[in-house]
């Protein structure tokens, strides 16, 4: 029993990691975050920015793989649920404009005017959907 505990926290953390290094390579090779810093004017914090993607991945394998009840309160989840939703929107931000699809998706519609309420109704959405998968199952 001690050992298969033992030999299951090992596979975990090593698939952990395997994924998280995935996820990094994937951010680096995309050059997302100092297209990030970029676009914001905060490219002097560019390896902040690296370091805190680093520790917020580690730390998160880390409490996921050792610590299973973790209390938090409705303030802490609500803070988490900001940073996290900031995260991906500038994460998929990010992506999307280094694969140019926003300009292709423009240039096919033949749009002239509407832009920001497209991509505002395009981040709607997905709130309002992720939402409702959340809440619904």
């Amino acid at each position: 029993m001690l050992i298969e505990a033992i030999g299951l926290c090992f596979l975990g953390l090593c698939f952990g990691v395997t994924v998280s290094a995935g996820i990094f390579a994937f951010i680096t090779m995309l050059d997302i975050v100092p297209r990030l810093a970029h676009r914001t004017g905060t490219a002097p914090h560019l390896y902040g920015f690296e370091n805190a993607i680093i520790a917020g991945g580690t730390f998160g394998n880390i409490l996921s793989l050792f610590i299973r009840n973790f209390p938090v309160t409705q303030a802490g989840l609500a803070i988490f649920g900001v940073f996290s939703g900031v995260f991906i929107g500038c994460l998929a931000m990010a992506l999307a404009e280094s694969l140019r699809v926003i300009p292709i998706f423009v240039k096919r519609l033949k749009m002239r005017k509407g832009l920001p309420a497209v991509l505002l109704a395009i981040a709607l959405g997905k709130l309002v959907g992720t939402t409702l998968q959340y809440f619904y199952k």
